[in-house]
């Protein structure tokens, strides 16, 4: 198909790519942001760089710009707190409200959403940074009965997450992840395919299955390493792409997400699927996953962009 978008670009006026800030995910929200700022470029979109660590907030609701597309990953920029920010100025912005983002951003609250609606998801338990006893650990693993994934309640990109198989691990992996959270997720590590499906404007694309020699899909594995495999078909049978693409539309509504993301799950060997988490401002570096899925749905990577852009007209 014709990858060179005809459109009258005019209408999205000047556009402030807002990537950068200060959150533990700074360097990959730096090469999400500049990919898609040259590319919005690329399409003659009047688009400039925001990066809210280097600029006041003031500048960019000020009036010089006629909306914000969002590339901020993690807190600060995913979490709902810039978007509550725009909202009080009437910028449109790109993705998710206030609301969806803070949901999306919290693995526990979201997964409490999904067990609330039935929704297929980990046995998991919540650790508070304040209540914690480190003489638990055992009781922890024998609970679970088998190895455990950590994670910081509100951390992106696998940031602060390790798998563990016994209590000296988990201690160590808990007392890690206090550094970036003061509530941690335990959450039972499910043996199998990891997939993910990314939405866009209503629409799920293509589901995307990792693969990797490390013990998880972790930040190394996502950013920095060669020997990551991405299977873009998927491979999934019919039934199971079905079954992909409905469940990523239920778990993004269920946490109030809007205009783009992506879903992720794991597969067991019994064909099981669990819904991991909601992500609202996904990656779009080279390695990332969302670009890759619309490619296979016949997207060049300046339509993607001009979609994202067109999620600013959303009603949030």
């Amino acid at each position: 198909m014709n990858t060179s978008p005809v459109i009258n670009v005019q209408q999205y006026g000047k556009v402030a790519v807002v990537f950068g800030g200060r959150s533990a995910e700074r360097e990959v929200s730096l090469r999400s942001g500049q990919a898609v700022l040259e590319a919005l470029l690329s399409v003659q979109v009047n688009a400039e760089k925001f990066d809210p660590a280097e600029q006041s907030l003031h500048e960019l609701v000020n009036g010089q710009y006629d909306r914000a597309l969002i590339m901020l990953h993690g807190r600060g920029g995913e979490d709902g707190t810039l978007q509550g920010v725009l909202e009080q100025f009437r910028l449109p912005y790109s993705g998710s409200g206030v609301l969806g983002s803070a949901l999306g951003m919290d693995k526990v609250r979201s997964k409490q959403i999904f067990e609330s609606l039935g929704l297929p998801t980990a046995t998991y338990q919540v650790v508070e940074k304040s209540r914690f006893d480190a003489g638990s650990c055992e009781v922890i693993m024998r609970a679970f009965g088998g190895a455990i994934m950590v994670k910081p309640a509100q951390e992106g990109s696998s940031i602060g997450m390790a798998k563990v198989n016994n209590s000296t691990q988990l201690l160590k992996a808990i007392r890690d992840a206090f550094h970036y959270d003061n509530q941690v997720l335990l959450e039972q590590y499910i043996e199998g395919n990891e997939y993910t499906v990314s939405i866009l404007n209503g629409r799920a694309l293509p589901s995307i299955r990792m693969a990797t020699p490390r013990e998880f899909y972790d930040y190394e594995a996502k950013y920095q390493s060669d020997s990551t495999e991405y299977f873009c078909p998927s491979g999934a049978s019919v039934e199971l792409e079905q079954q992909l693409a409905n469940l990523a539309e239920q778990a993004f509504d269920a946490v109030a997400a809007s205009g783009w993301g992506r879903v992720d799950f794991m597969c067991d060997k019994q064909g099981q699927l669990y819904i991991l988490e909601v992500n609202t401002v996904p990656g779009m570096t080279a390695k990332s996953l969302v670009p890759m899925a619309a490619k296979q749905a016949g997207m060049s990577f300046e339509q993607l962009a001009l979609a994202v852009l067109d999620s600013t007209g959303l009603d949030k």
